[in-house]
């Protein structure tokens, strides 16, 4: 596989940036670097210099409703972020960005689309011996305006699902083996919890989001290789209408990043309630 993003293969490298971009940008005025992990830990131990923190829990959720910051909610983020319309985002974190995915998932949803994630992540960046700082940023607010929030592009609910169910479509479950099968309601090695029921929503592919990367720096397969998993080996096409899922839609928004921007899915959309919801709910078909 080339190091060369723009060589992979990608329908749309751009939204895809190296290591070296981010070294080479991180005093660009018109870029914001941000951080965003499964750990809240990692960020006021060391992160990149010059990047923000956007907590997934924190920042990205409704702190009563199970859902996501609304419109004016998103606006305040953003403008205390000191982030514009115009300017690029690039996130990057831990866990082969599983949460950096999200994050920029998130922002699709209010449309900031000049949003890009840094391939290989927080791993990759220490693995290359780069500079890692303490000091929080401080930047001057932004007034950012946003859309309202678009639900319906890349996003599924529970009704959404059922509908593709009966109507036989193509859906994707990211999460282990163990978790398919029901054997498990959350990833091995985590307290087993959060659904009252395990298995797979009917008609799903199993390939785990992990699949898609390079284990050794946690960096994105070639187009090549993405394609051999999900078209030659599970079937998949560029034409269809396809969902992703998992247990709360973090690994699965992974997975939606690589059929959406690095294979060129237009129909793919992620369902965030995942297994948390599906395993809860009452009267939905389920398979083991």
């Amino acid at each position: 596989m080339s190091q060369n993003i723009e060589d992979r293969g990608y329908v749309h490298p751009g939204k895809l940036v190296s290591t070296e971009w981010v070294a080479e940008h991180l005093d660009d005025p018109e870029v914001r670097i941000v951080e965003s992990n499964e750990d809240p830990l990692l960020y006021p131990s060391s992160h990149l210099p010059g990047a923000v923190q956007i907590d997934w829990t924190v920042d990205l959720n409704d702190q009563l409703r199970r859902d996501y910051l609304d419109q004016s909610g998103f606006e305040d983020l953003m403008s205390r972020n000191g982030i514009t319309r115009d300017m690029t985002v690039v996130f990057y974190g831990d866990r082969s960005n599983w949460w950096a995915c999200y994050a920029l998932w998130v922002f699709q949803l209010f449309g900031h689309d000049n949003a890009r994630v840094m391939d290989g992540g927080r791993k990759k960046w220490e693995l290359e011996g780069r500079e890692l700082v303490r000091e929080v940023p401080v930047y001057a607010q932004s007034d950012y305006r946003a859309p309202t929030r678009d639900d319906q592009s890349q996003r599924a609910f529970r009704e959404d699902v059922l509908v593709h169910v009966e109507a036989g479509k193509r859906m994707v479950d990211v999460r282990s083996p163990e978790e398919f099968s029901g054997e498990l309601l959350h990833m091995p090695g985590s307290p087993q919890e959060g659904a009252l029921r395990g298995g797979h929503i009917p008609g799903a592919n199993s390939v785990p989001w992990s699949r898609a990367t390079n284990p050794e720096d946690g960096t994105f397969l070639s187009a090549a290789g993405l394609r051999a998993i999900y078209e030659e080996e599970q079937g998949l096409s560029p034409e269809d209408d396809v969902i992703t899922y998992c247990r709360i839609g973090e690994r699965s928004s992974h997975t939606w990043f690589a059929l959406k921007y690095l294979l060129g899915y237009d129909q793919v959309r992620n369902y965030d309630g995942s297994w948390t919801e599906w395993g809860n709910l009452v009267n939905v078909p389920i398979e083991r």
